[in-house]
């Protein structure tokens, strides 16, 4: 064999070997971009979860403080008219 010829078959196995150790790099790559995808998915998913709860939570508070108003709303006219009666 020609030296060119060996040069150039060093060269292929060199560049396939190169090429294959790099596509198995980024098959490593995109197995842990899903996994950490998936991470952050679940993340917002209770993130969701959570601001739903304390939405939940203040609507609650919401009703009870306008509960409060109403039933000392409803004490304070009661008060008003046993001052008139008097």
């Amino acid at each position: 064999m020609d030296p060119v010829q060996i040069t150039i078959v060093i060269i292929s196995f060199g560049l396939t070997i190169l090429l294959v150790v790099l596509g198995i790099q980024v098959w490593y790559i995109l197995k842990e971009m899903k996994f950490s995808l998936q991470k952050i998915n679940k993340m917002l998913d209770d993130m969701g979860k959570m601001t739903g709860t304390v939405s939940d939570s203040m609507a609650g508070v919401a009703g009870l403080v306008s509960g409060l108003k109403a039933g000392l709303s409803l004490f304070g006219k009661f008060r008003h008219k046993e001052a008139d009666h008097d």
